[in-house]
């Protein structure tokens, strides 16, 4: 089992839970006009406990599976993010996708920079990943600092690769490698 990180002294990346379905709706509602352009449209009940708790009910069972690991970004019992590794390919690849969002009042203070080096540390660690790959728009100045300051290195460019806000946008692609060690040691 993943433990809890502290990342500062009021904030822990933690997996996340059923029982946060209400404090990751209201994360979102908080946030929504601050993350609403990096995000794909979302339903009414994407705010809503019960949205958020069957979302998360996909999320753990991606967890227990092995494909998926959802945490959250906790202060107290407030969400103010989260960081997803999602699609992990195991056996010679070794690979997953790196997701994250803050909530608007969290930007600014370093704490997305502190949760990915904390994600792939667990990745490399416990994990036993060889890489990690992420897509950011090619708009996102802050978004790409994140990565760099982590290790990450640009690696490609995504024309219309997600559609976003009413159209297609590009993407710049990266990744980190972890280790070099063989797969399963």
């Amino acid at each position: 089992m993943i433990k809890p990180r502290h990342l500062t002294t009021s904030v822990e990346l933690r997996l996340a839970a059923l029982d946060d379905a209400a404090a990751l709706a209201d994360a979102y509602t908080r946030s929504w006009d601050h993350l609403e352009r990096w995000e794909p449209a979302r339903p009414s009940n994407w705010f809503t406990a019960d949205g958020q708790r069957e979302r998360l009910t996909s999320a753990l069972e991606g967890l227990a599976g092995g494909r998926s690991v959802p945490w959250l970004l906790a202060s107290g019992d407030r969400i103010v993010g989260a960081v997803t590794l999602s699609d992990i390919v195991p056996g010679p690849f070794r690979n997953a996708h790196l997701g994250y969002w803050l909530a608007a009042e969290a930007v600014g203070r370093g704490l997305m920079t502190l949760a990915v080096n904390a994600a792939a540390e667990i990745a490399d660690t416990e994990l036993k990943l060889h890489r990690l790959q992420a897509s950011v728009f090619v708009h996102n100045a802050a978004s790409h600092a994140v990565l760099e300051r982590t290790g990450f290195i640009k690696i490609g460019f995504a024309p219309n690769y997600l559609y976003i806000g009413g159209r297609w946008q590009d993407s710049n692609l990266f990744q980190r490698i972890l280790n070099n060690r063989a797969p399963g040691t």
